[in-house]
């Protein structure tokens, strides 16, 4: 069973409907490494196994970002077990960048002047 890892952050940022959210993850630590879990709304989000707590919070972003979650920053809160309150820095994770469109749809909005996505 996994325990914690006594290592919380808050994530923050705007779900794939553009609205905006501030959620704890939790880490914890498994058998093989760590698991990051987020709970937002009737969504739960768990990472695979990582080896490091960091990794597993890199996973999570990557996982949200490819849900259309945006402008993604986190703040760890807790660190083995104690309470940081507002003493860490916020971390910002780049957007994805959209694939280039190809084809002639893309052809086609490149001449017109408009930006793919």
């Amino acid at each position: 069973m996994p325990e914690s890892a006594g290592e919380k952050h808050q994530l923050a940022g705007f779900d794939a409907r553009e609205r905006g959210f501030n959620r704890p993850v939790e880490l914890v630590r498994t058998a093989s490494g760590y698991q990051a879990t987020l709970r937002y709304e009737s969504t739960q989000v768990v990472t695979p196994d990582a080896p490091t707590t960091a990794d597993a919070l890199q996973h999570m972003i990557r996982i949200l970002q490819e849900q259309g979650y945006t402008q993604l920053r986190s703040q760890q809160s807790y660190r083995d077990g104690v309470y940081l309150g507002s003493q860490e820095l916020w971390i910002e994770y780049p957007d994805r960048q959209p694939e280039p469109e190809v084809g002639l749809l893309g052809l086609m909005k490149k001449w017109l002047g408009r930006s793919p996505g």
